[in-house]
């Protein structure tokens, strides 16, 4: 009874977090509805359906795109209402409506959800029986349902942003070492041409996740700067050890490449490949380690000594190649110092002592973002355009 209760349970329990966010978005939503019809004649719907699209799973995201929401809604029924006034119902107004929506929006820098908001307000407002207080009523609704949502937001996750953060670190820090682990397996039982492009395409997969891991990472930080709660010493230790995570599964995935390429080349002595293989399961305790302090006590970096096993290994390694330089091929040698140098790069960066981890500075900005350009910037930029069009027509 308890085995099929358990089996009843765990698709549940795995899917714990999405199905609190989706809890958390239909809440948001029907509070949304009860206060829009309170506050106005039927106007829950409308504050219902902007509920629903501004819960995000981050309270950082929903300020930033519930500000787009509104900004997005107050143009589309500016347009709607211009459109109407001189072109009246019809096809016309539509496609004219569409298009001043979203060069407007592109204008101000609203991102990209905010500019396809933008189009779908301006389209709703479109409606039979259109009137100023029609806008104005729908216009209310829009703040209601983006103030409703952004305070729901802060529910729809279970865990904090530096928590989804040690999450994603240490997650994609497994998939690293197991990968590592399993190139160091098959290098000593013969790796093969099949076998190489197995791993290959696993490293090019892992290597996908990166973006995902920096985003968040940047949004830990960015929640600590504003929110009194987070520890922003701990944002900052975060990033940069994502940063590290970032470094390794990098390197994993040339050291990846290089061994594919071994693969079709004359294989190395048994001794060459004993010590590949045991550099390979060093990078891979070590960067295990990494994933589990993280885990345990984020605020806590990894100690030296963890790497230090991978270093003697490498060290290993490369006087290997060196004493068997002149009987191979100078290929065959470069890829071996190659991986060398890869698995030093990892030792580095898990000690957090390379300086493309200390001394570069990574831009915030991951793409477009919602009010990417501030609109009191945006109004001073606007400014000396119009004044620079009357000076030139002057002139």
């Amino acid at each position: 009874m308890k085995a099929r209760w358990a089996r009843i349970i765990a698709p549940f329990v795995k899917r714990m977090s999405w199905i609190q966010r989706v809890l958390v978005t239909a809440v948001a939503a029907s509070v949304s509805w009860l206060a829009g019809n309170a506050a106005l004649p039927n106007g829950g719907l409308v504050a219902a359906i902007v509920a629903t699209l501004t819960v995000r799973i981050s309270l950082n995201k929903s300020i930033r795109e519930g500000m787009g929401q509104l900004l997005g809604t107050a143009i589309g029924v500016a347009t709607a209402l211009l459109a109407i006034n001189f072109l009246g119902f019809g096809v016309a107004t539509v496609f004219v409506t569409v298009i001043l929506a979203l060069v407007t929006s592109r204008a101000l820098h609203l991102g990209e959800v905010a500019s396809i908001n933008v189009p779908i307000t301006a389209l709703i407002v479109l409606g039979p029986g259109l009137a100023e207080s029609t806008a104005l009523h729908r216009t209310v609704s829009t703040l209601i349902g983006t103030s409703i949502a952004i305070g729901f937001s802060y529910f729809a996750h279970p865990k904090t942003p530096a928590g989804r953060t040690i999450d994603r670190i240490s997650a994609l820090a497994d998939k690293s070492a197991q990968l590592l682990g399993e190139m160091s397996e098959a290098v000593v039982a013969g790796y093969s041409q099949d076998i190489a492009s197995s791993i290959l395409a696993k490293a090019r997969i892992l290597i996908e996740e990166i973006p995902q891991v920096r985003a968040q990472a940047l949004e830990a930080r960015s929640y600590a700067r504003w929110f009194p709660t987070a520890k922003r010493d701990v944002a900052e230790d975060l990033y940069s050890r994502g940063l590290a995570v970032e470094h390794s599964v990098v390197q994993v995935r040339t050291i990846a490449r290089t061994l594919f390429d071994m693969a079709f080349e004359k294989t190395p002595p048994p001794r060459t490949c004993g010590l590949i293989a045991m550099a390979l399961s060093a990078a891979s305790f070590a960067i295990t380690q990494e994933g589990q302090a993280i885990q345990t006590n984020p605020e806590v970096a990894l100690g030296a000594g963890v790497t230090e096993e991978l270093r003697v290994a490498t060290s290993s390694l490369a006087e290997d190649f060196l004493l068997r330089a002149k009987e191979m091929e100078v290929s065959q040698f470069a890829r071996g110092i190659s991986l060398v140098t890869n698995l030093e790069r990892i030792a580095d960066s898990l000690d957090l002592e390379s300086p493309a981890i200390t001394e570069v500075q990574v831009p915030e900005k991951l793409g477009e973002e919602v009010l990417s350009l501030s609109p009191v910037e945006q109004g001073r930029k606007i400014r000396r355009n119009i004044k620079g069009i009357f000076r030139s027509s002057r002139s």
